[in-house]
């Protein structure tokens, strides 16, 4: 299985090309709605990086793909302007996960 890249920035797609993941950038809702339809149409991607960006202004979108496909995985990740969480959000996740303070 591959993986596929759908990014906001050039520098995210090109660092990731250098590490061998194809992948796009959009900028607009439709480009993310047609991006990930073609990407779900290929059957061979296992998972999707996307950007923390597209997770952020577009939600709706990226929730309908993880409520009703299995597959591929979509990953969020950092672009070049670093993350949008918390510097703890790993320990928050799994405080309110297992309702245990670590």
């Amino acid at each position: 299985m591959k993986m596929f890249l759908i990014s906001d920035n050039v520098d995210t797609q090109t660092g990731m090309r250098l590490a061998g993941v194809e992948g796009v950038v959009v900028h607009e809702r439709d480009e993310l709605r047609q991006a990930l339809e073609t990407t779900l149409a290929d059957k061979d991607i296992g998972i999707i990086l996307l950007t923390e960006k597209f997770g952020r202004e577009f939600p709706d979108i990226i929730d309908d793909v993880k409520l009703n496909h299995r597959l591929p995985l979509i990953i969020e990740i950092p672009d070049r302007h670093g993350t949008g969480r918390k510097a703890d959000f790993i320990t928050s996740y799994v405080n309110e996960a297992i309702g245990l303070k670590l």
